[in-house]
Parts: C-alpha cells; sequence; structure tokens
C-alpha cells in the first residue's frame, strides 16, 4: 500500500522560500509519476508540477514555473518541491500525489495515492 507523508509546510513573508517534502513507501510500481498539487479554500485542487520517476522528466504549472523546482531522491523515496518568490496566490494545502504508468503531467485524473497535506500559508 502506497503511503505518502508532506511535510515542510509554513508561514512565509511575500518573496521568502519554503521547501517541502513527500516521504514515500510501498511503491512498486515499475512505472510512475510523482506530483505535488494543491487546494486553496474555496477552490478546486490544482496540479503544480510533476516528475516522471523513471527519467526525472518534470513538468510544471504555468504559474509557477521558474519560482519551483521539482526533485526526488530515488535513494530515500523521497519527492521534493522547492519554492522560491512566494506569492500571496501560493498559500494553500500541499499534497504530494502518485500515478501509476506512462502519464506524467499536472492533470489530477491519473493521481490515484494522495498523501493528506502540509499547510501553506504567504502573507503579503
Amino acid at each position: 500500500q502506497v503511503q505518502l507523508v508532506e511535510s515542510g509546510g509554513g508561514s512565509v513573508q511575500a518573496g521568502g522560500s519554503l521547501r517541502l517534502s513527500c516521504a514515500a513507501s510501498g511503491i512498486t510500481y515499475s512505472r510512475y509519476c510523482m506530483g505535488w498539487f494543491r487546494q486553496a479554500p474555496g477552490n478546486e485542487r490544482e496540479g503544480v508540477a510533476a516528475i516522471f520517476s523513471r527519467t526525472g522528466s518534470s513538468y510544471y504549472a504555468g504559474s509557477v514555473r521558474g519560482r519551483f523546482t521539482i526533485s526526488q531522491d530515488k535513494a530515500n523515496n523521497t519527492l521534493y518541491l522547492q519554492m522560491n518568490t512566494l506569492k500571496p496566490e501560493d498559500t494553500a494545502t500541499y499534497f504530494c500525489a502518485v500515478a501509476e504508468g506512462g502519464y506524467c503531467g499536472t492533470a489530477l485524473q491519473p493521481y490515484k495515492d494522495w498523501g493528506q497535506g502540509t499547510q501553506v500559508t504567504v502573507s503579503s
């Protein structure tokens, strides 16, 4: 059974940085993509970034491209999201998730395994 545990959230001022981590266990898929998603109160969950585990190819939502970087430490089964130049509109609960198979991107539907989320608050 896949387990995903996010950490690293917190409160920062606009322009600041945070690094989120997602500790993964139980992934036995031969091909899979790991992604970061976020959901602000009253909003739908949206994709932020994704990385294909086998190749390291990464994908970003336009709103975060150039500010956020997704990476993986395969030896330690950990996914990261480095967030720089944070804006108040980045405030949300951030989730990591896993999609089995060849798809990799920021669409929600392929992702079936989800963590519980970590809160990020950016003040102006």
